[in-house]
C-alpha cells in the first residue's frame, strides 16, 4: 500500500479505527478497579436490601464485607466514592433500595396488576378448583429429633473438660470426619464448633437397604440429643470433626525414634501489614518450609518481599521426619492452588513482586491439611474454597 492510498484510507475512517488508543495509565487502571468492586457492593444491596455482613451466608458475602470495611477504612477512597454512594454504604447507614414498578410488557404483567383487584365483583376465580380430591399430605417423617437439657450433665461434666486440657496440650487432635464407621460409644467429635460426646448407640434398624441407630448424643453447652446416626454423620461431613482417642497421638510418637532422621519444619506464618489491600484479604496465610528455625529467617520480614514487607507472627509449625520435604511443601501447595492469594508488593527499590505460598485459607484447614499430608492421607482428601473445609473426596 502506497503512502497516498493509506492517507486516503485514514481521512475515510469515520469510526476512528485507525487512530492509535491511548494506554492505560496505572492511576486510571486502579480507580477502574475501585469503582467496580464499589458497584459490586452496590447491586449486592439491590439485590438482599442490606449491607454484607461478616458471618454471611456464603463466601462471597464475607469478601464484600472485608472490601466495603477495607474502604471504610480508607479517607481517600470514601471521598471518591461518596458521589455514588447512594445507599450510605460508606456511613453505614443502610437505605433501603428504591424499588421501581416495572412497566407491563406480557399479558400476565397486566393480569397481576393491583388496579384490577379494585374491580372485583364478586366473579369466582377460574384457577380455583371445586369438586377435585386434594393431593396426598407427603408422608412426615414418624419422629424428629430435638435438643433438650441434658439432666445427668453432671456425670459426663468431667470427660468434657478433660477432653478440651487434653486438646490444647495436642494430646489429643482434630482430624477431618470420613466415614460413619468412626461413630462409636465413647468418642468425642466437634459439630459447628461444639463438643459433643457419643454415649448410647441403640438397636440397628435396616431401611431401604441401609443400616441406622438411634444415638444418644451428649453436648458440652449441657444439652442432650437422640439424633439417627446417618444424620449426624451428615452434619459431621458438612461441619464437623472427630476427636481423636489419646493412644493415637502416643502412637504418632512412639514410631519416631533415634534412627528418625529430622527433615525440617512446615510452618505458618500470619501476616502483621497494615496495608489496607493486604489486610483486607480473609485468613491470608504463608505456608513454607524450613531447614532450621524460622525465627531466625523472619528477623528481616519488613524488609523482604517474599514476607509482604512487613512483619509476620509465626502460628504453627510441624516438624517432619524421613520424607522430602520440598515435594512434600509442592505438594501442600497444589492442594491450596486455588486459594492463592497474589498480593503485590514494591522492594525498598521501588520494583514490584508477587510473592508465593500466600493463600486465603482459614488456619484450622492448614493444620488439618498439614497432619493429613504427614500421614499421608491428604490423596483422599481435597480443599472446598467454598466452605473452607477439608472434605472427603467421594
Amino acid at each position: 500500500m502506497t503512502d497516498e492510498e493509506l492517507d486516503k484510507l485514514i481521512a475515510a475512517d469515520d469510526l476512528g479505527l485507525t487512530k492509535p488508543k491511548p494506554k492505560r495509565t496505572p492511576q486510571t487502571s486502579e480507580e477502574e478497579r475501585l469503582m467496580e468492586g464499589f458497584q459490586e457492593l452496590v447491586r449486592f444491596v439491590e439485590t438482599m436490601g442490606a449491607a454484607p455482613v461478616e458471618l454471611g451466608a456464603g463466601m462471597n458475602e464475607r469478601l464484600l464485607f472485608t472490601r466495603l470495611n477495607a474502604i471504610r477504612k480508607n479517607p481517600a477512597q470514601c471521598e471518591r466514592l461518596l458521589p455514588f454512594d447512594e445507599y450510605g454504604l460508606l456511613k453505614g447507614e443502610i437505605a433501603e433500595p428504591v424499588k421501581q414498578t416495572p412497566q407491563p410488557v406480557t399479558i400476565d404483567d397486566i393480569l397481576d396488576d393491583a388496579f384490577l383487584d379494585s374491580l372485583d365483583v364478586g366473579v369466582p376465580d377460574i384457577f380455583t378448583l371445586k369438586h377435585i380430591p386434594l393431593a396426598k399430605d407427603i408422608e412426615a417423617p414418624d419422629y424428629v429429633a430435638q435438643r433438650k437439657p441434658c439432666k445427668d450433665f453432671s456425670v459426663f461434666e468431667e470427660q468434657f473438660q478433660d477432653c478440651q486440657k487434653e486438646l490444647k496440650a495436642e494430646k489429643r487432635r482434630l482430624l477431618p470426619f470420613a466415614n460413619e464407621q468412626q461413630i462409636e460409644v465413647g468418642k468425642f467429635y466437634v459439630l459447628r464448633g461444639i463438643l459433643l460426646l457419643v454415649t448410647e448407640v441403640g438397636e440397628r434398624v435396616e431401611k431401604n437397604g441401609k443400616w441406622n441407630a438411634r444415638l444418644r448424643c451428649i453436648f458440652e453447652n449441657g444439652t442432650e440429643s437422640d439424633m439417627l446416626l446417618r444424620s449426624l454423620a451428615s452434619e459431621l461431613y458438612k461441619d464437623g470433626r472427630r476427636v481423636t482417642e489419646l493412644d493415637e497421638k502416643a502412637l504418632a510418637t512412639m514410631l519416631v525414634t533415634e534412627d528418625d532422621k529430622a527433615a525440617g519444619f512446615i510452618y505458618v506464618l500470619r501476616s502483621l501489614s497494615e496495608h489496607p489491600d493486604i489486610k483486607a484479604i480473609p485468613n491470608l496465610y504463608k505456608i513454607g518450609l524450613a531447614r532450621r528455625s524460622i525465627e531466625t529467617r523472619i528477623q528481616n520480614a519488613a524488609s523482604e518481599p517474599t514476607y509482604l514487607m512487613a512483619p509476620v507472627a509465626l502460628v504453627s509449625t510441624f516438624q517432619c521426619y524421613n520424607v522430602n520435604l520440598p515435594k512434600l511443601e509442592n505438594l501442600l501447595h497444589r492442594f491450596f492452588d486455588h486459594a492463592t492469594a497474589k498480593v503485590q508488593v514494591t522492594d525498598t527499590q521501588g520494583n514490584y513482586h508477587t510473592p508465593k505460598e500466600w493463600f486465603s485459607v482459614p488456619i484450622q484447614t492448614i493444620e488439618i491439611a498439614v497432619r493429613l499430608l504427614i500421614s499421608g492421607e491428604i490423596v483422599d482428601y481435597s480443599y472446598d474454597i467454598l466452605t473452607g473445609s477439608v472434605l472427603l473426596n467421594s
